[in-house]
């Protein structure tokens, strides 16, 4: 089975413009997503797709493998779909540009149950919630699960609330069923080629989640557990816990 990794970089987000080149301890960070991602045993290969030639240009420069897509992209996984037809894979990997603390670890906690099963056309990651603040963060995307750990529902909304407990009182976190969806997904070429395709959902819209379409329209998301932390940027603030992160990590 081959797979491949794409790493889905635009320079004009939304709340960071240039974020993906923003300097992170001498690297620009889309380095870091992707040496990371290299070091992943089950790929075989590792690719960036961007619409924008300085992001081109500065993985050239570190020596990784680059592409152009189209600029009118609206999320990452379209731009991945534009280039999933030309790759000879079975499986493809969507890694974001934004989270360069991304373990090869979690790679293999959502590839290796692809590479054996059959039963679903994509797979996720989730991590357990700890803290108050992050389950109440709606930029913390939240994930319930049926008991053969199927997606149910992702919401920027605290989910499942407690009834007895509507403002999260719990006095240890790490005993709730709360659960961080890990923005790290696995598709089979087939499937992603054909997402695209599919329109726009109403859930969809409202809570700016495009896995929710793939739900809406009656395809199942296996979401896997992972224990390994990862951080995205979505702010200049977000950058500097970062870099403060891997400052420990290297004393």
């Amino acid at each position: 089975m081959r797979i491949t990794a794409v790493i889905p970089a635009r320079y004009n987000a939304s709340r960071f413009p240039g974020k993906v080149l923003a300097d992170l301890h001498g690297k620009p960070m889309i380095q870091w997503v992707y040496e990371r991602t290299v070091q992943s045993p089950l790929l075989d290969r590792v690719l960036v797709a961007t619409d924008d030639e300085r992001i081109l240009q500065a993985v050239t420069a570190f020596g990784g493998e680059a592409v152009m897509t189209r600029p009118d992209h609206a999320s990452g996984t379209d731009r991945l779909a534009e280039i999933a037809g030309q790759l000879n894979s079975d499986l493809i990997v969507n890694v974001q540009g934004d989270e360069p603390l991304i373990s090869p670890r979690m790679i293999s906690d959502v590839v290796s149950p692809l590479r054996r099963g059959s039963g679903f056309a994509m797979g996720t990651l989730m991590s357990r919630i700890t803290t108050r603040e992050e389950f109440f963060d709606p930029n913390v995307v939240k994930v319930v699960t049926d008991r053969h750990g199927f997606a149910l529902y992702f919401s920027r909304a605290p989910i499942p609330l407690q009834r007895d407990s509507p403002d999260g009182d719990a006095e240890d976190f790490s005993q709730t069923l709360a659960f961080r969806h890990v923005g790290l997904y696995v598709y089979r070429r087939d499937f992603l080629q054909t997402f695209p395709k599919l329109s726009p959902t109403p859930l969809e819209k409202l809570e700016r989640l495009e896995q929710l379409r793939a739900l809406e329209h009656g395809f199942r998301i296996k979401v896997f557990r992972t224990d390994q932390i990862c951080f995205g940027v979505d702010t200049p603030q977000d950058l500097e816990n970062v870099k403060t992160i891997l400052a420990a990590s290297h004393a």
